[in-house]
């Protein structure tokens, strides 16, 4: 399952950083001084260094913290004008700098900005609490609250002020002045463990990779795999040996072919591993502290739970719902992964394996049993799906024909890295819409995972239009060799896309409202309802062409793809489901009951839950679970699945009203993709569907209907 995975927003990444103190002058030529000047203030990546980023975040928390004083210490009346507005524009040099730098640090970073990234970390929750627990500030704002159907507002502005107000309020903006230092102790703490935290993951995932001595243990993978293997040890100083790198979820990618079962254990065993060995890098302590730290933050606001304090502002509203859509799932999902371990064992004893399938068996026989059903494996698919066509014939194709979008790549502007693309977007009415960045490659400064970011968000009140990135994790074949993406990656790059479509057709005034900064549990809906154009016909036969003879993928093997879209759904639903009832219950814990012992609460819980099904490993074991212990997750991972009811629901829409249309695209552009953050997000989802979401077309699309 190419889902979950971390979505980074360069509006949420802009928040302000702490003035600890006055600086020295600032330099005018650091490259953040002042607006990019390339198109729609596109980073100036040829121009920045390592060194600018600290003195451009000290100027901007010095900046940006004069601005803040200005407005909270006003002699006149509040406004919406002096007030809201004012905090709205404030802080565009920090939050040039931000952006940039919280999205480098993901897909580009170095030791040099790593340890940038620690320092910043509790500065940035101080400062952050600085605005937010400013009584002047807050009383300013409660101010206008208090007669804001007064103030004859629009809506957008009206529930601007609205979020403002909930915003401060769940900031703390109520507590006492004892209280709000030990708000601000708790902030600071959290925001250095979760770098902390972030940064022991792919520390770990570099130290953790296989190393075998010799080629016959990597049998199954393709003679160049193996070259590429045995390039990996000799630049990590292991000359002769071969070196398979261990990537993000508990799944490996190389599992599914290795026929050596003892190769494929001790790879499952090494990515099963990672945070919990001991040494530098284990995570074991790190999220004791950050579960405690968490509870207690959430009790001294008023909440039983940091999973209570999260869901209140999220569209399910509280745990209770959570854990009953979780409940419905798991035993259902479960019973389908049995029967698919079933049928995995029959082929497992036809081959006279002599053994019970377990977790590092599943993906390999879980293939054969695919190719027994259905007569084609995955790697008949590979040569049908390279990356280039995919993205261009297939991802930028449907957005045409959906939305009547066209895309130019461009050479002139800088790019962090020699394999990154950039295209210029153009609206159906020829205008420009966007940039687009293309960030398709794995590389050893760049953390796991797929995700969608900008680096400039869109605002009618800052006149800025969307810079939006796509990363994802693809491997780099070696020099000459095509990229060939396996089913998952081609589903992903549809995704990822569908987040960069919310992003570029954002039509809002205020920054605090652009693309994606909607509830957690609601954005990753777009994104999934993209997915479906990856196997729709007309876009699947544009861009589905064997790269060597540009012959279409037979009929036949389409027939076979789309017929077997339900297979295996019960392990990537079980596997999921045990990472979102792991987030659940490190973050429903209170302050009294947080566990020592983590990998006996992470076994206890799973067991309760009833999805401790050995075979079906959680997707993320909490060592090295990102999206909740550093990322914006924490508590929310279940979001997936619920936005995925309003994706399965509205799957069903395009199919009722025909598909792929302008007429359709541009009603879902209208109703959703533009509104970013600026109504209740069921509000929204309403006024698109015109009633409320079915989890009948879910539960079909999961094949758990049966159950």
């Amino acid at each position: 399952m190419t889902r979950p995975r971390l979505l980074l927003i360069a509006a949420a990444l802009a928040m302000p950083f702490a003035v600890a103190a006055p600086v020295a002058a600032f330099d005018a030529s650091n490259p953040f001084a002042k607006q990019s000047p390339l198109p729609f203030q596109y980073p100036a990546f040829d121009k920045i260094k390592n060194e600018d980023f600290a003195p451009a975040f000290a100027e901007g928390m010095r900046v940006q913290a004069l601005e803040i004083a200005a407005i909270a210490n006003n002699p006149k009346p509040a406004t919406f004008e002096n007030t809201i507005v004012a905090m709205e524009r404030s802080g565009q040099l920090l939050s040039r700098v931000s952006s940039v730098f919280g999205n480098l640090s993901g897909a580009n970073t170095n030791e040099t900005m790593q340890a940038l990234d620690r320092d910043l970390a509790p500065k940035q929750a101080a400062h952050s609490d600085a605005i937010r627990l400013n009584p002047k500030l807050f009383a300013r704002i409660k101010t206008l609250h208090d007669k804001r159907a007064k103030l004859g507002l629009d809506a957008e502005s009206l529930y601007l002020l609205d979020r403002y107000n909930t915003d401060f309020v769940r900031a703390g903006a109520r507590l006492s002045a004892a209280d709000k230092d030990k708000l601000k102790a708790f902030n600071a703490e959290l925001a250095s463990l979760q770098t902390t935290f972030s940064q022991n993951v792919l520390k770990e995932a570099n130290a953790s990779a296989l190393v075998v001595d010799t080629r016959a243990e990597l049998a199954g993978m393709t003679e160049k795999a193996i070259d590429a293997a045995a390039a990996e040890a000799t630049k990590r100083g292991l000359a002769g040996k071969f070196v398979v790198p261990v990537v993000n979820t508990s799944g490996q990618a190389s599992l599914a072919v290795l026929t050596n079962r003892t190769t494929r254990q001790r790879l499952l065993d090494a990515s099963l591993g990672r945070g919990s060995k001991g040494g530098d890098f284990d995570n074991r302590a790190i999220i004791v502290k950050l579960a405690t730290l968490r509870a207690q933050r959430a009790a001294l606001l008023g909440y039983p739970s940091h999973a209570a304090y999260v869901l209140e502002d999220q569209t399910a509203r509280d745990t209770g719902a959570v854990n009953k859509l979780l409940g419905e799932f798991a035993k259902p999902a479960v019973a389908n992964a049995r029967k698919e371990a079933a049928e995995i064992q029959k082929v497992i004893d036809a081959d006279k394996g002599g053994f019970q399938v377990a977790a590092q068996d599943w993906s390999f026989y879980s293939d054969k049993v695919r190719a027994a059903r259905f007569n084609f494996d995955e790697a008949q698919l590979r040569p049908y799906f390279e990356l280039n066509s995919v993205l261009t014939d297939g991802v930028f194709f449907a957005a045409g024909k959906l939305y009547g979008l066209s895309f130019k790549e461009r050479k002139d502007l800088p790019v962090y890295d020699p394999d990154v693309r950039v295209f210029d977007v153009f609206d159906a009415n020829g205008k420009q819409l966007a940039i687009f960045i293309a960030d398709m490659y794995a590389r050893g400064n760049k953390r796991g995972g797929a995700w969608m970011n900008a680096y400039v968000g869109q605002s009618r009140l800052l006149g800025t239009h969307p810079v939006i990135g796509n990363h994802l994790n693809i491997p780099k074949p070696s020099a000459g060799e095509p990229t060939l993406l396996t089913f998952d990656e081609l589903r992903t790059l549809f995704h990822e896309f569908g987040h960069a479509l919310h992003g570029m057709f954002s039509d809002v005034k205020y920054p605090r409202f652009s693309g994606t900064r909607v509830p957690r549990d609601f954005v990753e809906f777009p994104s999934q309802v993209n997915e479906m154009w990856a196997v729709w016909p007309e876009v699947l036969r544009n861009y589905a062409k064997h790269y060597q003879t540009g012959a279409p993928m037979p009929q036949e093997l389409l027939d076979k793809v789309l017929a077997a879209k339900k297979f295996n759904e019960g392990f990537r639903t079980t596997e999921y489901l045990a990472a979102s009832i792991l987030d659940q219950r490190w973050h429903q814990v209170g302050v009294n009951n947080v566990p020592t012992d983590v990998l006996a609460f992470e076994a206890a819980a799973l067991k309760e839950a009833g999805v401790d099904f050995g075979p079906v490993p959680t997707r993320y074991r909490s060592t090295y679970f990102s999206h909740v212990f550093s990322g914006g997750y924490s508590a929310g991972y279940y979001g997936y699945l619920w936005a995925e009811k309003l994706d399965a629901d509205t799957v069903e829409w395009f199919k009722e009203n025909g598909g792929l249309t302008r007429k359709n695209g541009d009603h879902f552009r209208k109703k959703l993709l533009s509104r970013g953050g600026t109504m209740d997000a069921m509000d929204m989802y309403r006024g698109f569907r015109g009633r409320e979401a079915k989890i009948e077309p879910l539960l079909e699309k999961r094949g758990l209907t049966a159950n």
